[in-house]
């Protein structure tokens, strides 16, 4: 890809972030971090997927790992370490008031985690792959993408989900083996 069109990617994956930002969140409050990886960053995360893969025995580490090598640029959305719960004391999360709940490391992420505050990643997400749709940015929400740049400390968060973007004749994402 030229100059001019990377440019261009990078751009569009910034209008990504700020969509993921303005997003409506639950009662008003963001604990949403966001970051761009370009480059190296793109190849040190891919590495770490396919040797996440290779420790663990997952082989569907080994393909995502290929599709992020392969990508143009990566957005990482998270709920941020400091996230707290509502306050609602709904029950969404499985217990009976926002006091009890207190994440601890789970296999991959952290848990259980407010309904509301995932809710909240949910819609960034969404509003972030809206905006790679409206620049015809080819893209899929990842959740190894994530749960290894989590691992391996590239963000921080309770939950790390990763969109990796490409721009290429065939859709890399969905025609994959």
């Amino acid at each position: 890809m030229d100059i001019n069109m990377k440019e261009s990617v990078i751009r569009a994956v910034e209008y990504m972030a700020i969509s993921a930002k303005t997003a409506p969140k639950a009662k008003g409050s963001d604990f949403i971090g966001i970051k761009i990886l370009t480059g190296d960053e793109i190849e040190n995360l891919a590495d770490a997927m396919l040797e996440y893969g290779v420790n663990k025995g997952k082989q569907s580490y080994y393909r995502d790992g290929e599709n992020v090598r392969n990508s143009d640029a990566v957005l990482l959305l998270s709920l941020e370490n400091s996230t707290k719960p509502t306050g609602l004391n709904c029950g969404a999360c499985g217990l009976n008031s926002c006091a009890e709940l207190k994440p601890q490391d789970g296999k991959e992420f952290a848990g259980p985690l407010c309904a509301w505050r995932l809710l909240d990643l949910g819609v960034a997400l969404g509003s972030a792959v809206k905006t790679a749709s409206t620049f015809n940015l080819d893209n899929r929400i990842m959740y190894r993408a994530g749960a290894v740049a989590r691992y391996t400390g590239i963000m921080e968060g309770q939950i790390v989900v990763g969109i990796p973007v490409s721009v290429t004749g065939k859709n890399i994402y969905f025609d994959r083996k």
